[in-house]
């Protein structure tokens, strides 16, 4: 079995497409900028500074701090890990706000 280059991004995708069912997922790996902070030092992960943008039916209803909670949630224990996620930028949308923005865009 092969070995992924991109683990930590592997577990983001899987568990977002598993628990969100996302119409739309984009999950971009920013750890190369943030290599240089002194938090990094140390740090054998290159992974450990993500955006995320994700649609979702499952966010209906809610603000976006119960969104980032819901996504934070998810990965509790790699943030809390070592060499685990260090940062998770998340832009969390409904696909009715998708549409929203996409005719504003167009006017």
């Amino acid at each position: 079995m092969a070995t992924s280059n991109t683990p930590m991004e592997d577990i983001l995708r899987e568990r977002i497409t598993t628990t969100l069912s996302p119409s739309h997922l984009e999950i971009h790996n920013d750890s190369s900028k943030h290599s240089h902070h002194k938090a990094m030092e140390d740090s054998t992960s290159k992974e450990t500074h993500f955006r995320v943008m994700i649609t979702s039916e499952a966010f209906g209803g809610k603000g976006m701090m119960a969104r980032h909670k819901m996504v934070y949630a998810l990965f509790k224990e790699e943030m809390a890990r070592e060499g685990g996620i260090h940062a998770l930028q998340l832009r969390t949308r409904t696909e009715a706000e998708e549409e929203k923005d996409k005719s504003k865009e167009e006017s």
